[in-house]
């Protein structure tokens, strides 16, 4: 109980911090961290290791691909590209249908990359909907970060979903069909939530001033526009094709090309590169610590350092045994289905990392599952899931994704918590009662 109410205290002081004391993210995280883990009796030596750990963990996972996904959307944005791409999806899908299409943008980029990517990569055209279709930048990008989220902890090739099965020895394409099916009907009650409670957000993008300056003839062309998100996004499903067990592309030296240049550091990194060709008159002083490319690295830096913040809290939690904690007092308790699911959402909610709730919760789930009555090949597939069902909810001021959700569009932590993190809380239900009904129905 002391370690749960030192857990509470500090996640309270934390955002009241920030919320009502109005301390920089980056600098309440940092301190709450090491307060945190002086409090729990750390030792020195761990707490550093956590420090160092925590921020160079995400420094070398999401760091970059911030980086470069703002590279990409400065120079979309600054050239009219964001526009471009703006006025035609508007033009496909009609202005009352433009939270449904980014939702349903983020839930198919998520199943072969990371959803903090697919927010970063999405942010420019959810940001330039927003202003086209005058509804708030609050729900346009909650309906991308949401969509990303579904499929990203239910369904493979991302990483907690695969390691979940293995973890289970659950048979990997049952585990895509249902994951697929479970994670898509969720995200019905998501668009009713943005659409109904998330779109009275007031919140206003905030755009680039020389793109309202821009005038329609110096914009580039859709197809030109749509090059720097398309190619990376390609490159990084083929590598992910490649990267299956059954190695669908053999193990050549085309194999190694394809699964080099489809990482997401660098593919973003071509991204960026064709994001180089969208000025009408290209000029290499755009490159420059003065141009865009310097302009966007004081814009992604902040977004960084909170990142890196938020990733060293949650590395405190995780090396300071709450993981331990909540398993040991749950895992005697019989309740099917739902044990999992209870295991993984307290693991989440403590410690902020998706994979790692799934990890942690697999493999305490699979030396029980006789004992639970899960162990038949189609319950391991359900429990799997019902993993990654408590594994979405609740994304906080611990887990990266919150911080990348609420810097990039200028959300107040208070707007955070009642969009995203309230959301993620409704897909992670929704999916349970889903994946229940169905083990009723199936199993």
């Amino acid at each position: 109980m002391l370690t749960l109410l030192i857990l509470l205290v500090a996640l309270a002081l934390i955002l009241l911090a920030i919320v009502k004391y109005d301390i920089h993210p980056f600098l309440t995280l940092f301190i709450g961290a090491i307060i945190y883990g002086l409090m729990m009796g750390m030792p020195t030596d761990l707490i550093v290791k956590s420090i160092s750990e925590g921020f160079g963990g995400v420094m070398g996972s999401v760091g970059l691909l911030i980086l470069l996904g703002v590279i990409m959307g400065t120079f979309l944005e600054k050239t009219g590209g964001a526009i471009v791409i703006a006025d035609r999806i508007l033009k496909w899908i009609g202005e009352k249908f433009v939270n449904l299409s980014l939702m349903l943008s983020g839930w198919v980029l998520s199943v072969p990359i990371f959803g903090d990517s697919t927010i970063i990569m999405m942010n420019p055209i959810a940001k330039s909907l927003a202003s086209k279709s005058k509804i708030s930048y609050a729900a346009t990008i909650v309906a991308l970060s949401l969509g990303a989220m579904a499929s990203h902890a239910l369904v493979p090739p991302t990483p907690g979903p695969i390691a979940a099965a293995a973890i289970l020895g659950a048979d990997l394409g049952q585990m895509i069909i249902w994951g697929l099916v479970v994670s898509l009907i969720t995200l019905i009650p998501l668009y009713f939530f943005v659409n109904r409670v998330v779109v009275k957000i007031p919140l206003e993008p905030q755009l680039i001033a020389d793109e309202k300056k821009l005038e329609k003839k110096e914009f580039p062309t859709f197809f030109n526009s749509l090059l720097p998100v398309i190619i990376p996004l390609i490159l990084i499903i083929l590598a992910s094709i490649a990267n299956y067990p059954t190695k669908p592309f053999g193990e050549s030296g085309f194999t190694k090309a394809i699964q080099f240049i489809g990482s997401p550091v660098i593919s973003l990194l071509i991204g960026a590169i064709l994001s180089f060709t969208l000025p009408k008159k290209f000029d290499r002083k755009l490159l420059s610590s003065s141009g865009w490319v310097g302009e966007s690295i004081l814009l992604a830096a902040p977004v960084i350092l909170i990142t890196g913040a938020g990733s060293v809290f949650g590395k405190m939690l995780q090396n300071s045994g709450v993981g331990d904690l909540v398993t040991s007092n749950m895992s005697d308790a019989n309740w099917g289905i739902f044990l999992p699911f209870l295991i993984a959402f307290a693991l989440k909610t403590a410690q902020g990392s998706t994979t790692v709730a799934m990890i942690t919760t697999a493999s305490i789930i699979a030396p029980i599952l006789g004992q639970l009555g899960l162990d038949s090949e189609t319950m391991k597939v359900f429990t799997a899931l019902a993993i990654g069902a408590g594994s979405l909810c609740i994304s906080h001021a611990n887990d990266s994704g919150f911080w990348v959700v609420t810097q990039l569009s200028g959300m107040s932590i208070k707007q955070g918590n009642m969009s995203h993190s309230l959301g993620t809380l409704i897909a992670g239900v929704t999916a349970i009662f889903l994946i229940f009904v169905l083990t009723l129905m199936v199993a």
